[in-house]
């Protein structure tokens, strides 16, 4: 289990330095500790919480593998993560009284994990030479479905419906990303532009509330 902890730090320490995975590490820790807060707010013992944690933060990117029928599943050749993933969740239920001191680093955290899960969505896709819209929903799937897949298991309407913009945000920087692909833009150069841009439109909708408009249907049929 050390040995695997060791591998998660690794980028970290080696001269080929891969910022998307070290964003990668940094978010699904965090999108871990938000399922951790999810289950405690829904009253679940230790076990609850460290399936939450776990499906919040790798759920996404099973979902991705399982549609594009990408074998084996990524967290099943890095143990890694799932240590780091279940250690987050649990070391959450020990930090919980100081969490809301952190609303805006989870917020910031949370924002980069969204987009850094896009990204590798889309370049999962890419090279198993999927068309563009099924690219665009492997993007998609790896960003959102991890959220969504907590709130249904607390029992909740999922928060990437009903809150600022967060799934279109996934879309924007998966089609931002393929339109610069496009114009041969070089691969890395890619990735930050969109990683900034998409990450400062994530912001921008936290600061100034935006969302889609909503629907409301109440009357009844009978």
């Amino acid at each position: 289990m050390l040995e695997s902890l060791a591998l998660v730090f690794q980028p970290l320490a080696t001269k080929q330095f891969d910022l998307l995975l070290v964003v990668y590490l940094v978010a699904i820790a965090a999108e871990a500790m938000s399922g951790a807060l999810a289950a405690g707010r829904r009253n679940m013992d230790i076990f609850g919480v460290a399936v939450i944690a776990f499906v919040t933060a790798l759920g996404g990117g099973t979902i991705r593998d399982v549609v594009l029928g990408n074998f084996p599943i990524g967290w099943t050749q890095h143990p890694e993560y799932v240590y780091l993933v279940i250690l987050a969740g649990l070391a959450t239920t020990l930090l919980a009284r100081f969490m809301h001191h952190m609303k805006g680093l989870f917020l910031m955290l949370d924002a980069m994990g969204l987009v850094a899960f896009s990204l590798i969505g889309c370049n999962v896709a890419l090279q198993l030479d999927y068309p563009v819209v099924v690219v665009i929903m492997a993007g998609m799937l790896t960003g959102i479905c991890g959220g969504i897949l907590r709130d249904v298991l607390c029992n909740q309407v999922p928060v990437v419906f009903c809150r600022e913009l967060y799934a279109s945000v996934s879309l924007f920087v998966c089609a931002l990303f393929l339109a610069l692909r496009s114009f041969g833009i070089d691969a890395d150069l890619n990735t930050l532009v969109c990683f900034i841009v998409g990450f400062g439109f994530r912001m921008l909708a936290l600061r100034f509330g935006w969302k889609l408009p909503t629907f409301s249907y109440q009357q009844r049929w009978d």
